[in-house]
């Protein structure tokens, strides 16, 4: 049985093992693909296991001997699903390692535009600026406190909720709403509509995957819907935010401030709009990157495999 893992980097930059797939097959791992190595590497193999490397039609018709595609990672949209279904070949993917880290990363995010920490510390360590006050304290950034607030979740699935539950830790009201309706209400929570989550939240995380009902949700006119004083965060799905209008949004002070770890295209092209916005936070794409997540992920990863293997697969999305 010959493995190959296209880019495993991104998963295991070295403080992770493989043993877990090595036991299964022939196991090669590139730290990275290009698109014009993907057959060469692949050709023998009868299992192969992707993170963001592509894997479309005109590759999969070409790798005669391949039975399962494991996404490493919750979104598949890396793997042309619906010819892969075509051909019978299993595609999988790993939904849950990543929600408790991804919920701390919305909130490490936040409280950075709320409190500046990073910004603070910086004048006082690099620029003298505590030493140098008259006072005993100062701040020239606004802070901002979350008890009280609104927090509107979009899509509330295992993150959207985990997300929640912190929330209402910090003393906020949280708006729910999911595209695809709300599962299991609870009284905690307050379920409105769209409109009303644009309009009533302090603060707005995306929770939702992309599809094509939610490509594009953050565009102009609901951006347009949101108060002045609003933070957006994405930690779900580049494309859910049109970037030239959220950039627009924040450099005419249309909405407060935005706090992303994910973009459209990754890396982004230095012209990305939104990498000179105003009040604008980005990180790149590490909300789920924590070692305890990535160690989940690469458990879960051989399970998926082992279940295939016995004939009962797990987490199939095709």
């Amino acid at each position: 049985m010959n493995i190959v893992v296209l880019d495993g980097y991104t998963l295991n930059p070295g403080d992770l093992s493989w043993q877990g797939l090595e036991k299964y097959g022939n196991l090669k791992v590139y730290d990275r693909t290009p698109k014009e190595l993907i057959l060469e590497r692949s050709k023998d193999a009868e299992i192969i296991y992707t993170n963001k490397t592509p894997l479309e039609e005109a590759d999969i018709q070409q790798l005669p001997k391949l039975e399962f595609i494991g996404v490493l990672a919750t979104g598949y949209d890396v793997v042309d699903v619906e010819y892969a279904s075509r051909e019978k070949i299993v595609v999988t993917n790993v939904p849950t390692y990543g929600t408790n880290s991804v919920a701390q990363m919305v909130f490490a995010l936040l409280l950075e535009m709320c409190s500046h920490v990073q910004k603070h510390s910086t004048l006082v360590r690099e620029q003298d600026a505590w030493s140098q006050s008259k006072d005993c304290c100062f701040s020239i950034y606004p802070l901002m406190e979350l008890d009280g607030k609104s927090m509107g979740i979009f899509g509330f699935g295992r993150i959207g909720r985990k997300t929640a539950q912190i929330a209402k830790a910090f003393g906020m009201k949280v708006l729910a709403y999911d595209p695809h309706g709300i599962r299991n209400p609870s009284p905690d929570y307050h379920y409105v509509g769209l409109d009303e989550l644009f309009a009533e939240s302090d603060v707005i995380s995306l929770h939702a995957p992309l599809t094509p009902e939610t490509e594009g949700i953050i565009c102009q006119a609901n951006l347009n819907k949101m108060k002045k004083s609003a933070i957006l965060i994405n930690t779900a799905r580049g494309k859910l935010v049109v970037e030239r209008d959220l950039a627009e949004a924040l450099n005419s002070g249309k909405i407060a401030g935005a706090c992303l770890d994910v973009l459209s295209e990754e890396p982004p092209p230095p012209e990305n709009p939104l990498l000179h916005a105003k009040n604008c936070i980005i990180t790149p794409h590490i909300s789920w990157a924590t070692k305890e997540a990535r160690s989940r992920l690469m458990n879960f990863a051989a399970d998926n495999l082992k279940a295939f293997l016995d004939g009962n697969p797990t987490n199939v999305v095709n």
